[in-house]
């Protein structure tokens, strides 16, 4: 009887010095929820972002701009991780990825959009721009707003900034391009886009889409003697080591779009969807000036490294693609065609 007693005075004694320390604890908790705003104790999210290309290429520079001002506006809650030359999929593979919530963000070219949504193709479309204050014009008004309005209802996909590839240039290792003659032959390599395909064959080349992490050793290997891309991817990929000519053909503009997963996107408490926003607008007139000083740099840049440079008369190139144009036009949206053509700037 006398060993029930002390045990149940133990464990009274324990029940007293835990009510009290509860007490204590609870009084500690209630102070800390007053101070956790204050103290920035809210929860840091890091965004993993997809680019085809490095650290030094024009979407380097502007992904790594919007990540430091993205921190910079939510006091270090959100940040990013970039994600460079393909290490989270090909293009195609990264947008889809986005619209099922496997990628949170990234860059892509415009060529693997159009399967997804067929206003996209238009910049696929060669010579509807003439330079880049053309181009921007067009991204910058209603006209983009409305191509990533439906880039989100068909993909998932939000647009944050309407970055750039910059127009595209061919290189190839088989002879200098000064007329579409000269194509004949060729096997070129062209973007999962059909509207590629058709131009390389109106202009005379054999044309076969391939992903984008393929084609340095498609290249290489002599699968392929052709390819074209803006001059700051095409010095970025050391295609000077496999191409011998570089033709400044400038046939398409090509956008490469700074998006986010819709879903994510959407998962995020307004303010700080607006500094996602705020963030990406800062980043893009930085990577579109970058991309502008890298293209005007790098022709002298792939002379030096033994690229024979060719500007070619545009007009016979202009008329091959005439046919393309009016082919594809229904597909794209004919009054986004003229709007293109004919915008004020």
């Amino acid at each position: 009887m006398k060993h029930f007693k002390n045990s149940r005075d133990v464990i009274v004694a324990i029940t007293l010095l835990l009510i009290i320390s509860a007490c204590g604890d609870s009084e500690e908790v209630e102070g800390d929820e007053g101070d956790g705003e204050e103290n920035g104790d809210e929860e840091e999210q890091v965004i993993d972002v997809s680019l085809p290309l490095g650290p030094d290429s024009q979407q380097g520079i502007g992904v790594l701009e919007f990540g430091e001002e993205l921190e910079n506006l939510t006091d270090g809650r959100l940040s990013i991780e970039p994600h460079y030359d393909n290490a989270l999929g090909a293009e195609r593979e990264v947008v889809e990825g986005m619209g099922v919530g496997t990628v949170d963000a990234g860059i892509s070219s415009t060529g693997p959009i159009g399967g997804f949504v067929d206003e996209f193709l238009l910049f696929d479309l060669p010579y509807i721009f003439d330079n880049n204050e053309h181009v921007y014009a067009f991204l910058d008004s209603e006209h983009g707003d409305e191509l990533a309005q439906r880039l989100e209802e068909d993909a998932n996909v939000k647009v944050l900034a309407w970055m750039e590839n910059g127009f595209r240039y061919n290189t190839n290792d088989v002879r200098p391009i000064e007329h579409p003659d000269d194509l004949q032959g060729i096997d070129h390599r062209t973007q999962e886009s059909q509207v590629q395909v058709d131009t390389w064959e109106a202009f005379g080349a054999n044309a076969t889409p391939m992903a984008w992490d393929e084609v340095y050793t498609a290249l290489q290997q002599g699968v392929m003697d052709s390819q074209e891309n803006p001059l700051p991817t095409i010095y970025d990929m050391n295609f000077w080591e496999v191409q011998d000519y570089l033709n400044l053909t400038q046939h398409v503009y090509s956008p490469a779009p700074l998006m986010m997963g819709l879903d994510l996107f959407e998962s995020f408490s307004e303010e700080d969807q607006e500094a996602i926003i705020e963030a990406a607008q800062h980043a893009l007139p930085i990577q579109r000036e970058e991309s502008m000083r890298q293209e005007e740099e790098f022709v002298a840049e792939l002379e030096e490294e033994g690229m024979e440079v060719t500007e070619p008369d545009l007009e016979p190139f202009e008329e091959a693609a005439e046919p393309v144009i009016e082919e594809w036009a229904p597909t794209v949206g004919e009054d986004l065609v003229e709007a293109a053509l004919n915008m004020d700037y």
